[in-house]
């Protein structure tokens, strides 16, 4: 069975990345309608990634805007020809049949658009020793693809796509006292920590024995070993990344920063991009380089975290009131979006489902459904059969962003990076909306 993907976003219109459908004119700015690019990709890689074939019959072709995409048919069909030498009747089978369906796709194109087409196609393992055709074409990726790929491989190959989900803009995070210390980056809307580092410095007490000048000096050494060690370790992981680094931002909730940053603990390199600023904040762990995102999110003007942080908030307190303007959930968002009381709609990056339309074969009832990803199909709410087929299906995301456009609403891609953005996830279902007027 084939399961085909066409994935993109192109003139203000939302690509359904299961049908390969038009959903409507949505009317996204700029960079929202580049957030829905990147989004639909992180969500296609998810899947691709997921992917195993047997041996080597999974199809990539990449096809860059400079390419002809008569050059790509032509190499498929000289391949499919060389496919008949292969031993295995069933591997010739499938790769055969994985060539013919991406020629198939290709046939419909002229040439490779704006930034190029990504083809994946091939026989996927689905378990029980089956296989499921898959054909994903992503038409509109947000970066140009940059080199022309022709692989068979048990695995797709990502890597180009991969490449255009990493944003370049960005800062590094550094906090740490006398007993530990944590470090990272910053970037888009992601806080990435690297490293959580314990020291071994001694407690106050000392062993019987020891004079009070030597036992300062040990501590005096081991804090000077722990704060060597844990700069090195920052600067190594910055280093090979240097140029994209906009500010290297330090915090921790003592004196011991300034200090490691006086006393030039800190690779020269690094040092230039010190941020003059250093910022108390409660821990030199995990929770403390979140804290120091929150606490510097006026230097970090390059990435989004503090506008989706402080969007969050206003909701979050906006639910709070007596008559909020404000809604959660599929359907009350839904209904908000269908009566224009939307402002801003709130989507979770991590959302992952569709409307599902379905009938059983049991009692040919239809009704409609909401599935996540690794949902299993519900029974027949009329005669409880479990034996349904789909008729269609829309991503969830197209589906609201669609609704959003019609009402002129705002949209706003929320990560799960920050403790608020995780909440609108798993506490208010992925689906928000601030709104224009109270709905009562």
């Amino acid at each position: 069975m084939l399961s085909a993907h066409t994935v993109g976003v192109k003139h203000g219109r939302l690509i359904n990345r299961s049908r390969g459908q038009l959903v409507g004119g949505v009317g996204l700015a700029e960079d929202v309608e580049q957030q829905a690019r990147r989004l639909r990709l992180k969500m296609v890689l998810e899947d691709l990634q997921e992917m195993k074939g047997y041996g080597t019959e999974l199809v990539t072709i990449i096809i860059p805007p400079d390419r002809q995409v008569h050059d790509a048919r032509s190499l498929l069909q000289n391949e499919h020809g060389q496919a008949a030498n292969i031993k295995s009747k069933g591997t010739r089978k499938n790769v055969q049949g994985a060539i013919e369906s991406a020629l198939s796709t290709l046939n419909r194109f002229k040439n490779a658009g704006e930034r190029g087409i990504a083809l994946f196609v091939g026989a996927v393992i689905v378990g029980n020793n089956k296989t499921r055709m898959v054909n994903i074409c992503v038409t509109d990726p947000p970066e140009e693809l940059q080199s022309f790929r022709y692989r068979c491989d048990s695995v797709f190959e990502t890597s180009q796509l991969e490449e255009m989900l990493i944003d370049r803009n960005s800062y590094g995070l550094f906090v740490i006292d006398r007993s530990e210390a944590a470090y990272g980056i910053a970037t888009g809307k992601r806080i990435h920590i690297q490293e959580h580092l314990v020291s071994n410095i001694m407690g106050k007490h000392r062993q019987g024995g020891q004079s009070a000048q030597r036992f300062e000096r040990l501590i005096e050494e081991a804090a000077h070993k722990f704060f060597k060690r844990a700069t090195e370790h920052a600067c190594d992981y910055w280093l090979p990344n240097i140029a994209d680094i906009q500010a290297i931002i330090i915090g921790g909730p003592g004196a011991t920063k300034d200090y490691v940053v006086k006393h030039g603990y800190f690779h020269h390199e690094i040092a230039k991009k010190i941020a003059a600023t250093h910022f108390d904040v409660g821990y030199s762990n995990e929770s403390g380089i979140r804290e120091l995102v929150a606490n510097a999110g006026a230097l970090m003007g390059e990435i989004e975290l503090d506008s989706e942080r402080k969007m969050m908030n206003n909701f979050l307190r906006e639910i709070m009131q007596a008559h909020p303007k404000a809604t959660y959930g599929e359907m009350m968002v839904r209904n908000a979006l269908e009566q224009g009381a939307v402002a801003t709609l709130l989507i979770s990056e991590s959302l992952r489902k569709r409307n599902v339309d379905l009938q059983c074969n049991s009692c040919a009832n239809e009704w409609t459904t909401s599935l996540g990803r690794m949902d299993e199909t519900p029974p027949c709410p009329s005669c409880k059969s479990e034996d349904a087929k789909e008729l269609a299906e829309r991503d969830l995301i197209d589906e609201f962003s669609k609704m959003a456009g019609r009402s002129s609403s705002s949209i706003s891609f929320v990560s799960t990076d920050t403790e608020e953005g995780l909440q609108l996830h798993l506490g208010f279902g992925g689906l928000a909306a601030i709104l224009r007027y109270p709905m009562g």
